[in-house]
């Protein structure tokens, strides 16, 4: 009898601890990643306010199961990860999610998770201090399905003023790593086929990019397979800094066509060489538009 009483104060005991856990608060939060999130923004040039935000959403301030036993502050699932992983039910049940070492490791792949994918390239021509805009184009690029996530995240940023923060990274000195390297008006970015690469302003052409870069003109329109007519770029233009690649890194072999393109384009988009491209897709011609339904081969 003493030993089921004794069995029986101790669970219960546990199970008052348990229900006594402190959760983490929106403001504790923030006060522990706030510097982490601004020393990301002079790498990456994601605003602060827009790191913690997503935390915040993403991890239930911390407190999430993928946060506490996962490290995963963001929700990043495991598409191209050779790391440890959970399994838990999101969008659809039992998807794979990333799992870190610590949260700080957290922060740093969900910079470069942003600034490596093409999707995302469109967030970079932003103002840095424009919250609202980058909310809604993470929304439009596809890293959540929920119509709500722009507004949720700028709730989040205007309740806790985290634009203030985004203020104070603008005033730090800006640092160079491996990820992004900053110069006179770019930011350098890598693809994810591992090739660098900026996005044109307004008002670029090659000429200035060239030397701001100390490149040649040759080796530009060499690297983005125009020819020496072509000057004048759009904003929003991907213009390599390095030869593409003749294949696909990725296990993907083939893409499908969702909209008219051109091989060109597709050249662009890929980072892979265009002479490469046209050798594997029987000699197709590099302007002629390719039929939404049709398949393209990229190794």
């Amino acid at each position: 009898m003493k030993l089921y009483l004794f069995i029986f104060c101790s669970y219960n005991t546990f199970l008052v601890a348990a229900l006594n856990v402190k959760k983490i608060s929106k403001e504790e939060y923030v006060n522990s990643w706030k510097q982490t999130a601004i020393e990301q923004m002079m790498t990456s040039k994601i605003p602060a306010s827009i790191t913690l935000a997503q935390g915040i959403l993403e991890s239930a301030n911390g407190n999430s199961d993928l946060a506490v036993n996962g490290k995963n502050h963001f929700g990043i699932k495991c598409s191209d990860w050779k790391g440890e992983k959970m399994f838990l039910n999101d969008d659809a049940e039992n998807e794979c999610f990333r799992v870190y070492a610590n949260a700080e490791d957290s922060y740093f792949d969900h910079s470069k998770f942003i600034t490596s994918k093409t999707r995302y390239s469109k967030l970079f021509l932003l103002d840095q201090m424009d919250y609202k805009g980058w909310a809604k184009e993470l929304k439009n690029a596809g890293y959540a399905t929920n119509p709500k996530y722009p507004e949720l995240l700028i709730e989040i940023i205007e309740d806790l003023k985290l634009n203030e923060l985004d203020q104070k990274g603008n005033s730090m000195p800006k640092m160079n790593v491996d990820l992004t390297v900053s110069f006179n008006s770019h930011t350098v970015l890598i693809h994810q086929n591992k090739v660098k690469y900026i996005l044109a302003k307004k008002g670029d052409t090659f000429y200035k990019i060239s030397k701001e870069f100390d490149l040649g003109l040759w080796q530009l329109y060499k690297y983005n397979d125009f020819d020496s007519k072509k000057d004048m770029l759009e904003a929003g233009d991907i213009i390599y800094l390095q030869p593409k690649r003749k294949h696909s890194k990725s296990e993907q072999k083939t893409i499908k066509i969702t909209d008219s393109i051109s091989l060109r384009q597709i050249s662009q988009k890929e980072a892979i060489q265009l002479e490469k491209l046209m050798k594997v897709n029987n000699n197709l011609l590099p302007d002629e538009l390719i039929k939404k339904g049709e398949l393209i081969t990229l190794k």
